[in-house]
């Protein structure tokens, strides 16, 4: 589906060049099925004209994506996902960001420790309640050195522990107990905007439906994070309901925000429901200074 860009923001900057676009979508960088390389080739294959890799708390597929991109003709936008503590569900996605920024390399080095402390718990948790996994078939199926909780749900549906990825998670990797006892510790919202703009890059706020609160408090949320540096609203996804993205829309349009889309593209091992996107969007705002 191809929707258009109305953020009035963009409108009033002039006529400036857009693309079908998807600006969410994940590699085997972290808990995606695709590499990079293959990634980029399912975009052009698709007639996208960007995309942006937005794997979870690391940088490590976008040199892969960039050389791929400059192979096959597509724009590909560095991106990442970085996971903030307020909330959950609560991700801040960065666009047009430097690698080799060392603010985001230190976020990302810590979030990589965090994340297999968290792991070593999430056994033990799992252990408890009569699943039994061991890290390295864990490791087999993630296939590099990000683990998260999708691949922890493949494998108990390999084990035959559960029958989707989507019961795993009700029922074990996304419950209360679960948030408590096992969930790491991450940096606040503020702290991964910060290190996004310090790498040159620009933050949106991903899937504000996930966050699971009123739309009274997700506006004050928004005003905050505005006042933070926040850039843009993930004011596209495909599951949005029509009420949801007139809401993001109009809170982009109050808080002078730019609207960014995307699928959160897995591949169909993970997130079987979801395909890639294709979304008309401003670009060059990615690239301009404020």
């Amino acid at each position: 589906m191809i929707f258009s860009n109305q953020n009035r923001k963009s409108a009033a900057d002039g006529n400036r060049a857009a693309g079908k676009a998807d600006l969410h979508t994940h590699t085997t960088a972290s808990d995606g099925q695709y590499t990079p390389i293959e990634l980029v080739q399912m975009a052009k294959a698709q007639g996208l004209s960007a995309i942006a890799i937005t794997d979870h708390d690391t940088m490590d597929g976008l040199r892969e994506a960039a050389q791929a991109g400059e192979r096959y003709g597509l724009r590909v936008i560095p991106g990442i996902e970085l996971s903030a503590k307020e909330y959950p569900t609560f991700h801040i996605l960065g666009y047009g960001i430097s690698p080799e920024a060392a603010a985001l390399q230190g976020l990302c080095r810590r979030m990589k420790t965090r994340r297999g402390e968290r792991n070593q718990r999430l056994l033990l948790f799992l252990h408890e309640k009569g699943i039994e996994l061991s890290l390295p078939e864990v490791m087999e199926i993630a296939g590099g050195d990000i683990i998260g909780r999708p691949h922890f749900a493949q494998a108990m549906v390999r084990r035959g522990y559960v029958s989707t990825n989507r019961e795993a998670f009700d029922c074990y990797l996304d419950t209360e107990e679960y948030q408590e006892k096992v969930e790491r510790n991450k940096p606040s919202a503020q702290e991964c905007i910060h290190a996004i703009k310090a790498s040159g890059g620009k933050a949106s706020l991903a899937h504000p439906y996930q966050l699971g609160i009123g739309s009274s408090e997700l506006e004050k949320l928004v005003a905050e994070l505005a006042v933070c540096g926040l850039d843009a609203i993930e004011c596209y996804y495909p599951k949005y309901t029509l009420e949801q993205q007139e809401f993001y829309l109009y809170l982009a349009d109050k808080y002078q925000l730019h609207c960014t889309g995307g699928s959160d593209f897995h591949g169909e091992k993970v997130k079987p429901d979801i395909k890639m996107a294709s979304i008309e969007l401003d670009l060059d705002w990615l690239y301009a200074d404020d």
